[in-house]
């Protein structure tokens, strides 16, 4: 039995961070900005368009996903809708007990 599996209703947390950003982002994403989504709260500054197109990924991975394309189960990229001045995020999912950059929980 899978002991890393997150509380039906609490999941698991999720951050997306900005990895590349080419031109110029309107909303003014910068790489190595950070949204942390918890459940109950989105900490920190992100576009609405950007939201919009990776919060099912964000919903999906929170919740126990995995989508078999990927090298590690815990981490996705996603890019924004705006194709001129793209902004590409990474969406890791944070389990219990592993350390990621600044996010740990446990």
């Amino acid at each position: 039995m899978r002991t890393d599996l997150p509380d039906k209703e609490q999941g698991f947390p999720i951050v997306a961070r900005v990895i590349r950003q080419e031109g110029h982002c309107a909303a003014g994403h910068q790489v190595g900005d950070e949204i942390l989504f918890d459940g109950l709260t989105v900490q920190g500054k992100i576009c609405i368009h950007a939201l919009y197109s990776f919060l099912p990924k964000v919903l999906a991975m929170r919740y126990g996903a995995e989508f078999p394309w990927l090298t590690d189960p815990d981490v996705a990229t996603h890019a924004c809708p705006d194709a001129w001045n793209p902004v590409v995020f990474e969406i890791r999912r944070i389990r219990k007990g592993k350390s990621e950059g600044r996010a740990v929980e446990g």
